[in-house]
C-alpha cells in the first residue's frame, strides 16, 4: 500500500486562527464562553470546545448578558454586533479575515446603490452571514442558470463564498463578464480553498482511492468529496476513524486529504490506523502521518524563513510557512513607506522571505516581518555604497522637523533641509512623494544614524545637463518644455533641466495682463530659443508663433479700399477703434464717422455696435489701419433760405 500525500490538509489560517483565539480565551477565563454557533463545521471539535467550558449558541437572544462571545470563523451578520452590545457582552471576532473582506466590500457597495449577488449556498452560515452587512438585501445564486434568471436594473456587485466550488465559480464569472456590462466581479474565493481543491482534483486523478477526512456538514470538505469522485470512483468520507474501512487495500495507491475545518488530531488517528496494515508496501514514498509531521516545520523568534503569501488584506498580509501556524505579516511590518497598500509589494502565490518577530502571539499565529529583512539589506548595501560613493535611489515619504525622510533598501535615511535639493524649498511637503537619487554623507547603524544629499546628485546631474545644453543649443532651435513658474514679467519654461524665460511680451501677439491669462504651471509648451547668454546663463525663449502673427493675416484678409464690417471694441476722445480680426484694430477718427459735424464719439457709437467701414489707410509695416464710415455716405444737402432763393431768381432775370 503506497499514501499519498495531499499537499493542503486540515485546518486553513482561518479555523487554526479562530481555534487559537478561542482555546487563548478559555484558558484565561473561567466563566463560559459562547460562540454564535459552531466554531467549525466538526463535531469532533464542538465537543472538545465544551469540554473547554466553550458552549455553541444558535441565537444571541439566547446568550446571557455580559457574557463573553465569540464571533465565529464564518462571520456573522452586522446587526449581531450591536445586539451583542446591548447585551453589554464581551466580543471576541474570530471572524476569517478572507470573510472580513467581502463583508467590507458587500457593504461599500451597499452603501453605494449596488446590488449584490452572492454566489454560494444560501443555507450556508458565511453566506447568511455575508447577506447581513448589505440588510439581507442580497440575491443568492449557486448556478449559471440563476444568474440568467435575475433582472436587475442596478449595478450589481458580484461576491462568491470562500468555500465554494472553484469550477462553477469560473462557470458564473465568465457567463457573468460575457453578459452583463454593468457589474463588479470580486474573486472571493480563498486561497486555502483553491489550492485545497486544485490539490485534491490532481491526487485523485493518480491514485486508486481516495480517503476524505471531514464534517458531514463541511461546505468545503463535501466539495472536496465532489472533486475526488468525479476523479476516483472509489472515494471515501469519513469524520473520524471509527468510520474508516475495514479493509487491507493490499497493492492499492491512497490518496489522502482533509476538510478545512478538520483537527489534526482526527487526520493523525486515521493514519495511524491506516499504518497498522501489517501488508503495507516498503516505498520509498513517506507515510501520510511522517510526511504531516514532516510538514510541521518548528520555528523560533529570530529565524529566517521562506514562505509562499496565501491572502492579502488592507492591514495584513498572510503567509503559509509550512509550520502548525500560518505566519501573519502586519502592514506596517511590510515596508517603511506607509503611503503603499500590501498589494503594491507582494501578490498572492509569491515566495518571500521573512524574520520571526514572534510565535504564538494573541491571536495564535506567528507574526513575521519582510521590512526587518530589507533593512538588514540595505544596510549592507549602504555600507558597500559609503565607500564607493554609490548613487542611491530612494521615495520621499515624509517631511520632518528640519528635513525629509527618504525610503531606500527598505531603511530610513534622514535628509537634511540644506540638502533636500539644488535650490531653497519653501515646503519640504512638496517633496513627499517624489523618487529621489541621493549619496550618503553619514552612516552608523549602531547608532541607527544614516544620513543622505539629494543635493550632491541634483547638483551634479544638472551641471551635466547644462554643458550638454549649451554644447547643442542654438537660436531658433525648439523644445518641448513644462511652464515652472510664473512672474509678473514672463514665464519660467523648464526644457529639460535647463530654465529658460519666455517675457511676457512674447507670450501672445495681443495683449497680456499677466502671464497666467495664457499659460499656467504644469502645462506643456513648445518654446524656440531667441537668445542666449552663456556668461549669465541666461535664455531667452519664445513662445508666440510667427506664423500666428494677425498682421501677417491681415494682409490675407483685406485691402485698400475695402468695404468691411468690423466690431467697435474701444471708445476714445478722437475716435473709435474697431476690431477686424482677433489682435488688429483700424481707428475710425471722430472726423470719419459721420459727414457732419458730432461733439463726441459715444453720440453716435458704443462699444459692441457692428459696422460697414471703407479701408483708407493699410500700414502694415507700421501696424496702422484707418477706417472710414463717412467715406461710404452720401453728402449732406443743405437746405436754402428764402432769401437765397430770391438772390438767385434776380441774378438770373439780370
Amino acid at each position: 500500500m503506497k499514501i499519498k500525500l495531499a499537499k493542503y490538509a486540515g485546518f486553513c489560517f482561518g479555523v487554526k486562527r479562530a481555534m487559537d483565539i478561542v482555546i487563548e480565551a478559555a484558558e484565561n477565563n473561567n466563566e463560559k464562553i459562547y460562540t454564535l454557533g459552531p466554531l467549525i463545521h466538526n463535531e469532533q471539535v464542538v465537543n472538545y470546545l465544551e469540554n473547554k467550558n466553550v458552549f455553541a449558541i444558535d441565537n444571541v437572544c439566547d446568550i446571557p448578558d455580559e457574557s463573553i462571545v465569540i464571533i465565529r470563523t464564518h462571520g456573522v451578520p452586522e446587526k449581531y454586533y450591536e445586539d451583542l452590545k446591548n447585551k453589554k457582552c464581551r466580543v471576541i471576532d474570530a471572524t476569517c479575515p478572507f470573510v472580513k473582506k467581502i463583508h467590507n466590500i458587500v457593504h461599500k457597495s451597499f452603501l453605494e446603490g449596488d446590488q449584490v449577488v452572492i454566489v454560494g449556498d444560501s443555507n450556508h452560515p458565511e453566506v447568511i452571514g455575508i447577506n447581513g452587512w448589505c440588510d439581507d438585501s442580497a440575491i443568492i445564486i449557486s448556478t449559471v442558470e440563476e444568474f440568467g434568471k435575475i433582472d436587475i436594473e442596478k449595478p450589481v456587485c458580484l461576491v462568491v463564498q470562500t468555500t465554494f466550488s472553484l469550477k462553477v465559480w469560473e462557470n458564473i464569472k465568465k457567463f457573468v463578464k460575457t453578459s452583463c456590462q454593468t457589474v463588479q466581479v470580486f474573486d472571493t474565493i480563498c486561497s486555502a480553498t483553491e489550492d485545497r481543491q486544485n490539490e485534491a482534483e490532481k491526487m485523485a486523478s493518480s491514485v486508486d482511492t481516495v480517503v476524505v477526512i471531514g464534517g458531514r456538514h463541511s461546505s468545503n470538505t463535501k466539495k472536496l468529496v465532489d472533486i475526488c469522485k468525479g476523479h476516483c470512483a472509489d472515494t471515501y468520507h469519513i469524520e473520524t476513524v471509527s468510520e474508516l474501512p475495514n479493509e487491507t487495500w493490499i497493492n492499492r495507491n491512497i490518496g489522502v486529504t482533509a476538510g478545512a475545518s478538520t483537527p489534526e488530531w482526527i487526520i493523525k488517528e486515521v493514519i495511524s490506523k491506516m499504518s497498522e496494515e501489517k501488508v503495507m508496501e516498503v516505498t520509498d514514498e513517506i507515510s501520510f502521518a511522517e510526511e504531516l509531521e514532516k510538514s510541521l516545520v518548528s520555528l523560533k523568534t529570530g529565524d529566517i524563513v521562506k514562505g509562499v503569501v496565501i491572502g492579502i488584506t488592507p492591514t495584513e498580509v498572510y503567509v503559509d510557512l509550512g509550520s502548525k501556524a500560518d505566519g501573519i505579516i502586519p502592514v506596517g511590518e511590510l515596508t517603511e513607506d506607509p503611503s503603499v497598500s500590501p498589494e503594491d509589494i507582494v501578490k498572492v502565490g509569491d515566495e518571500i522571505d521573512v524574520f520571526v518577530v514572534r510565535v504564538n502571539d494573541v491571536e495564535g499565529t506567528i507574526k513575521l516581518s519582510k521590512k526587518k529583512l530589507d533593512i538588514i539589506a540595505g544596510q549592507k548595501k549602504f555600507e558597500a555604497a559609503v565607500e564607493t560613493k554609490e548613487i542611491l535611489e530612494g521615495k520621499v515619504v515624509e517631511a520632518v522637523n528640519g528635513g525629509v525622510i527618504v525610503i531606500s533598501n527598505g531603511t530610513r535615511v534622514f535628509v537634511p533641509a540644506r540638502q533636500a535639493a539644488s535650490k531653497f524649498v519653501q515646503d519640504l511637503e512638496t517633496l513627499v512623494g517624489t523618487t529621489v537619487q541621493f549619496r550618503l554623507i553619514d552612516f552608523n547603524p549602531r547608532r541607527r544614524k544614516v544620513v543622505g544629499s539629494i543635493k550632491s546628485v541634483s547638483d551634479e546631474v544638472a551641471a551635466k545637463v547644462l554643458e550638454e545644453f549649451w554644447a547643442s543649443a542654438e537660436v531658433g532651435k525648439e523644445y518641448t518644455g513644462t511652464v515652472k513658474s510664473l512672474t509678473n514679467f514672463g514665464a519660467f519654461v523648464d526644457i529639460g533641466g535647463v530654465d529658460g524665460l519666455v517675457h511676457i511680451s512674447e507670450l501672445s501677439w495681443g495683449r497680456v495682463k499677466h502671464p497666467s491669462d495664457v499659460l499656467k504651471v504644469g502645462d506643456t509648451v513648445k518654446v524656440f530659443i531667441l537668445s542666449l547668454d552663456k556668461e549669465k546663463n541666461k535664455i531667452s525663449l519664445g513662445y508666440k508663433r510667427a506664423e500666428d502673427n494677425p498682421w501677417e493675416i491681415i494682409k490675407t484678409k483685406i485691402a485698400l479700399d475695402d468695404v468691411i464690417k468690423v466690431k467697435i471694441v474701444r471708445i476714445v476722445s478722437f475716435g473709435a477703434f474697431a476690431e477686424i480680426i482677433p489682435n488688429v484694430d483700424g481707428l475710425i477718427h471722430i472726423s470719419q464717422i459721420a459727414n457732419k459735424h458730432i461733439d463726441t464719439v459715444s453720440s453716435v457709437l458704443k462699444v459692441g455696435d457692428e459696422v460697414d467701414v471703407k479701408v483708407t489707410e493699410f500700414d502694415v509695416e507700421n501696424k496702422k489701419i484707418s477706417l472710414s464710415m463717412r467715406a461710404l455716405l452720401e453728402p449732406e444737402k443743405v437746405e436754402e433760405t428764402p432769401e437765397e432763393s430770391a438772390s438767385e431768381e434776380v441774378a438770373t432775370e439780370e
